[in-house]
Formats: C-alpha cells, structure tokens, sequence
C-alpha cells in the first residue's frame, strides 16, 4: 500500500464521518456509539413498513402501537448516559 492510496482511503473516511453521523469519530465513545446504532435500528423498523408489520405481528400489537413504541425507544435506546468523569 502505497502513502497516496492510505491519504486517499483517510480522506474518504473523513468525508464519510462528516456526511453520516452514525459512522463515527476518532472521539466517540461507547455509549453514544451504541445509542447512534440502536437509533438507526429503530429509524429502519419505523421506516420499512414490511418490518414494522413483522414486529406488530410477533408482538400481537397494532402496527400503529409498533410505530409509537419504537418512535419512544428512539430518545433513550440505551439508558440514561454513563457519569462523566471530572478532570
């Protein structure tokens, strides 16, 4: 691998990073990494009627219920944040 192709695969990450937040940063911790998954698990189970329907009927509820359920998920998928320690 020469030193262009490794600048050029950094900078195409970059660009990624800056486009999606759901990618990452050299400064993302745990928690909000894992809050930016389930956040997008649950965008794509509301966004995809077909999964939604699927949810709806394995958990015997509306889909209507199903959707509601998932939008509430969306604002605390993990839990309240860990404590952040003082320097």
């Amino acid at each position: 691998m020469q030193a262009s192709d490794r600048f050029n695969i950094n900078s195409q990450l970059e660009h990624l990073q800056a486009k999606y937040v759901g990618t990452g940063h050299a400064d993302l911790n745990r928690f909000e990494w894992a809050v930016n998954i389930q956040r997008d698990s649950y965008a794509s189970y509301v966004g995809h009627y077909p999964l939604l329907a699927y949810f709806a009927i394995a958990e015997n509820e509306s889909i209507g219920r199903e959707r509601y359920t998932f939008m509430q998920k969306m604002l605390q998928p993990c839990g309240l944040p860990p404590e952040r320690e003082e320097d």
